[in-house]
């Protein structure tokens, strides 16, 4: 599928690196592996260390996959709902970002969903996309209103609400508007010393891009800028960070040359990129040492060993 070849040999020419500081990252005897294929729309990867399980969104057929590691093992974990982005939060249940029902859901431990944010201001959520979760227990995450143009990622509506970026408070629920003057806001993710947020602006115009935020108070962010302009060609989508604050970020669309994965050092130069055959949709870190790329891809998922280990909460 998607002309997928297995590297034969040490190190993986996929794997490539953009500058010297990134070879402290790649590990020589780790290749990209394809762990399941055959999805439509592949996004929102989660890993459960407690279970040695995978979980991530096939969006058009509308139902969560999951993979084991124990035995390689692939299965639906749930349908419906159109599910996109998904986390934990910091008690381990599953954050869901919902196109079809255009909300944010959690996952008790019964298996049960409690709605945490399906409105703003008395008005429907447009379809929320990416999520993150900080130390405090706060849920960021964003809403274009991508899922509402067809009958393929969710159901055709009108938007009610601006794309915005919204902030769940972890105590008393409370739902407030973070920014709103990000074109497109997607993927989204906090530095490790969540001093930064950093959000794709995939509507970007001339040039889609990622932004950073410096975190201001309690739900507050400030001082926007460009941190990473991708060109016309460039999509950059769902991101996440390392311990040592450099972004990993899905990459594609323009170009098949640019399928895969960009890594970005914290100042924004690009240091490495991971060769895909599909447009990377979102990324996550898992594994027993949190240092195993999880890469949902179009309609297959992939991962890598790498020598990083991601940050909690994304």
């Amino acid at each position: 599928m998607s002309g997928w070849v297995p590297a034969s040999r040490y190190p993986d020419p996929a794997i490539e690196t953009l500058d010297p500081s990134f070879a402290k990252y790649r590990l020589f005897n780790a290749a990209v592996e394809r762990i399941a294929a055959g999805m439509r729309w592949c996004e929102g990867p989660v890993w459960f260390g407690d279970g040695r399980y995978l979980l991530w969104s096939d969006i058009p057929n509308d139902r969560i996959m999951r993979w084991d590691e124990t035995d390689d093992s692939v299965s639906v974990f749930r349908e419906g709902g159109f599910a996109n982005g998904n986390t934990r939060d910091r008690q381990g249940r599953l954050v869901t970002c919902e196109h079809g029902g255009r909300r944010v859901v959690r996952t008790e431990y019964d298996g049960s969903l409690t709605v945490l944010a399906d409105r703003f201001e008395g008005r429907r959520l447009n379809s929320p996309n990416d999520v993150v979760v900080k130390s405090d227990g706060s849920i960021w995450f964003t809403d274009p209103p991508f899922g509402l143009g067809s009958d393929y990622e969710g159901r055709i509506a009108r938007a009610e609400l601006g794309a915005h970026v919204y902030r769940i408070d972890g105590g008393n629920g409370a739902v407030t508007l973070v920014a709103d003057d990000v074109l497109g806001p997607n993927g989204l993710a906090f530095s490790p010393d969540e001093r930064r947020l950093y959000i794709v602006e995939s509507r970007g115009v001339p040039h889609r891009r990622i932004l950073v935020f410096d975190v201001t108070g309690e739900g507050a962010i400030g001082n926007g800028r460009v941190l990473i302009d991708a060109g016309t060609e460039g999509t950059p989508d769902g991101i996440r960070c390392d311990v040592d604050g450099n972004i990993w970020a899905g990459w594609g669309m323009g170009s098949a040359a640019l399928d895969g994965v960009m890594i970005f050092n914290p100042d924004g130069a690009a240091i490495g990129r991971i060769a895909l055959p599909e447009r990377c949709a979102n990324v996550c870190f898992g594994g027993r040492h949190r240092n195993r790329l999880f890469m949902a891809s179009s309609r297959s998922l992939y991962a890598l060993y790498v020598n990083a280990a991601g940050v909690p909460g994304g």
